[in-house]
């Protein structure tokens, strides 16, 4: 499934990166959030991006067309 499908409240796990921006993958990456990763969707901004995120212990904010990159699973 892809990222932009979930709503706030939900946890998915990251399953791989979709090919794309190879730098921006290996940011995400560099920044845990690597295949197997579960995170939770916090909020999500009004107009729809970005998008809040958490994980091992602290929050991202990622825009959508740039976490298209990632493959998740809904738990």
């Amino acid at each position: 499934m892809q990222f932009n499908n979930l709503q706030p409240g939900d946890k998915a796990r990251v399953i791989a990166y979709s090919q794309g921006d190879s730098v921006y993958n290996r940011q995400l990456m560099s920044l845990g959030l690597v295949p197997g990763t579960v995170f939770e969707v916090k909020k999500i901004a009004p107009l729809g991006d970005p998008i809040e995120i958490a994980f091992r212990g602290f929050r991202l904010a990622v825009r959508k067309d740039e976490a298209a990159v990632l493959m998740v699973e809904r738990l």
